[in-house]
């Protein structure tokens, strides 16, 4: 039983507190990599939901090479966000109250994955020429790095 489950079975629905990592992975003509999500059907920051004994940096790595078949090297912290504006209700009832953790990367390796279970699409897309559908919870931290915010950001 995995520990979100786990956890579940003794708190129901009641909110809880999750720390979910990912990462802004760049290119080299400086585009930014997204996800299209199967479960809202928007573009996103490829991450994910910290697991127990995993560092966030790990779980940022296993999420992205899981959702987008890259492996990251070097990142660098880009941003914490945090507070009641990332509290968020999921449909089945699980209340959350999350921190999201979100790391820069320009160095990674292997094969983009265009699309598998957990991504519709993966693709790289300029700055200025991102797609209308952005994810609602992602949507601060791509302005933040649309409008080159000095890192790390605390919000």
């Amino acid at each position: 039983m995995d520990y979100i489950r786990h956890l579940r079975s003794m708190v129901g629905h009641e909110k809880v507190l999750m720390v979910v990592a990912g990462a802004l992975v760049i290119n080299e003509k400086n585009q930014l990599l997204l996800q299209l999500r199967p479960d809202s059907e928007s573009w996103g920051v490829p991450g994910g939901f910290m697991e127990l004994d995993e560092s966030v940096q790990d779980t940022a790595r296993r999420e992205v090479y899981e959702e987008t078949g890259l492996a990251l090297n070097e990142m660098e912290l880009f941003g914490i966000y945090s507070g009641p504006h990332k509290h968020k209700v999921f449909g089945n009832g699980d209340q959350a109250a999350i921190v999201e953790i979100c790391f820069i990367c320009r160095s990674y390796e292997g094969e983009l994955v265009k699309e598998n279970e957990e991504s519709l699409s993966n693709r790289f897309f300029g700055l200025d020429n991102l797609p209308d559908y952005i994810f609602q919870d992602h949507q601060q931290v791509i302005e933040d790095v649309k409008n080159k915010r000095a890192t790390p950001i605390v919000g």
